[in-house]
């Protein structure tokens, strides 16, 4: 076990949190979350050691390890892949160095073959002989390749370090787990790897994610922290949300009694409960489920976002027709002879295991990319607005938020008052509408990207990873919008949840080709699966 006993953290006359008393029991799964800026991160480099909190302390239960996944992707570049791994596991790889070293020795004497035996005793007992065969597993189930075990990290992609550094956490089955974004940058097969494991899992796992399919397969727990305080509630994500939203819906209700909220309340587990009995975790979760109180379940106090796409006007029936169409970069074929019709009311997620052949997709759509052979034509009746993936070239200036949306407005529409309405949907009011843009988050620049989205009231969506650095709250909203959106959407994600309610649609590209199918992202990604198990068993 390990507890937060009386934390507190204060930044000046800023306080994080305060007076937090949480135990963290085995064999649960807590998800941290909260809005951007909340202090998740930094909650967890307090349970880690990694920083002090102003007052109270952290308590783990004696001889019990501790395993975090490292942020820094540059530290052990000097080291093999396979020496990474094994180095998550501190105590034996000292053990093990402290072995070599000795076996090593030009003058070996009696003592130090006394001493040998005693160190080979606690190896076997920690399971060393197994430990390189082990380390190997992992690496091979999060993607990374037999040859590329002996390689010096720095010589694997971002991506690649991010699995190595995530089998470096995992590695050696430790008690308690901590992970900070963990599905950052993993593809759809180590996804579910990874949950997976954290459901085989026996021991402590804390996890910050912004990926609610990932939260609601793998968590027991949801951890909130808001508003200075920390606070622990029973169930996944998808639990705590439509809760804390029904808790919101009865608060309001003045007149309703208490007795009928809380049937009401008791309902609501009951159906979330029998919809959990199909889920991966059924007999853990609901019996989780079946001990809540419902007197624990409060109202959130997050602001969501207003994200509302509205039509100017409708689209006829011409959309987009792609024909024959390919690019080339750098000598490196993207997709070649990609073509298809854009039906209207179409929701289409691309998918593709090289994310600029989709990038590049929506740059040559949008105009900002020559193709390298074929074309496109839309329809006469259509309006686009594009969420590229890259914005920094927006937010250049040293304009106000409301002078830089202000220039994106038409003639008509570029007075203060509907340009702060904007803004005010998308949580920037009062001062904050006069900050500069160029000092703006990650996540402060996508809202404002969102805001000059929504102005136009355009009926085709072209979205390039529409959930990079918006917080929970953002993206629930966001995934909201596009579902009640009647016009078409064309669109690229990583986030599960958001694919498989959005999408109607799925194309996915390929160096040689493409598969395009109607159907949901769970279907696409069954289908796939059957198709695997077929070729791996006639092969």
């Amino acid at each position: 076990m390990i507890a937060a006993n009386n934390i507190s953290l204060r930044f000046g006359k800023r306080i994080l949190f305060d007076s937090v008393n949480l135990k963290f029991i085995e064999g649960n799964c807590y998800g941290v979350i909260g809005a951007n800026g909340a202090g998740k991160s930094t909650f967890l480099k307090i349970l880690s050691g990694e920083i002090d909190p102003t007052t109270g302390n952290i308590s783990i239960d004696p001889g019990k390890r501790m395993a975090v996944l490292k942020q820094n992707h540059y530290e052990f570049d000097e080291v093999s892949v396979l020496d990474t791994v094994m180095m998550g596991h501190q105590k034996l790889w000292k053990l093990m160095q402290e072995k070599d070293a000795i076996y090593a020795k030009p003058d070996f004497s009696e003592e130090d073959g006394v001493k040998a035996s005693e160190m080979e005793a606690e190896f076997a007992e920690m399971n060393g002989w197994n430990a390189q065969s082990d380390a190997a597993a992992l690496l091979s189930g999060l993607g990374i390749a037999e040859e590329d075990h002996y390689k010096l990290l720095k010589e694997l992609s971002g991506n690649q370090k991010v699995r190595v550094l995530l089998a470096q956490a995992i590695y050696g089955n430790p008690d308690i787990l901590i992970l900070d974004e963990p599905t950052n940058d993993l593809d759809l097969q180590t996804v579910g790897w990874l949950e997976d494991f954290l459901l085989e899992f026996k021991n402590t796992v804390i996890v910050v994610s912004h990926d609610r399919h990932f939260l609601d397969t793998v968590c027991t727990h949801v951890v909130d922290v808001d508003f200075g305080g920390i606070k622990l509630y029973t169930g996944n994500y998808s639990f705590w949300y439509q809760s804390s939203q029904l808790a919101l819906q009865q608060r309001a209700s003045a007149n309703k009694k208490a007795e009928e909220k809380k049937k009401e309340l008791m309902e609501f587990i009951l159906r979330f409960s029998a919809n959990v009995s199909k889920s991966k975790q059924a007999t853990s979760r609901r019996k989780l489920l079946d001990k809540i109180n419902v007197d624990d379940i409060q109202p959130s106090n997050r602001k969501y976002p207003a994200i509302i796409f509205q039509q100017k006007r409708t689209a006829g029936d011409q959309i987009l027709h792609v024909e024959n169409l390919a690019c080339t970069l750098n000598g490196e074929t993207l997709f070649k002879d990609l073509e298809f019709f854009v039906n209207k009311g179409d929701k289409i997620a691309f998918l593709g295991k090289q994310s600029l052949a989709i990038t590049s997709l929506f740059q040559i759509l949008m105009g900002e990319l020559k193709p390298t052979y074929g074309k496109f034509t839309f329809g006469q009746t259509i309006t686009t607005a594009y969420l590229p993936l890259n914005n920094e070239s927006f937010f250049q200036s040293n304009d106000n938020l409301i002078d830089w949306l202000r220039q994106f407005a038409e003639d008509e529409n570029k007075d203060e008052v509907y340009i702060r309405g904007f803004l005010g949907k998308m949580l920037f009011s009062g001062e904050e509408v006069f900050k500069k843009c160029n000092v703006l988050s990650g996540g402060e620049k996508m809202r404002c990207m969102i805001s000059r989205m929504m102005m136009p009231g355009a009926n085709l969506l072209i979205l390039d990873e529409p959930t990079n650095h918006l917080d929970l709250e953002s993206i629930t909203a966001f995934n909201n919008a596009l579902k009640d959106f009647p016009g078409t959407v064309l669109f690229t994600s990583h986030d599960h949840e958001f694919t498989q309610t959005v999408a109607n649609r799925i194309i996915e590209i390929t160096p040689n080709g493409f598969i395009d199918k109607l159907m949901s992202y769970d279907e696409y990604i069954e289908n796939d699966k059957v198709a695997q198990q077929k070729e791996a068993l006639y092969a």
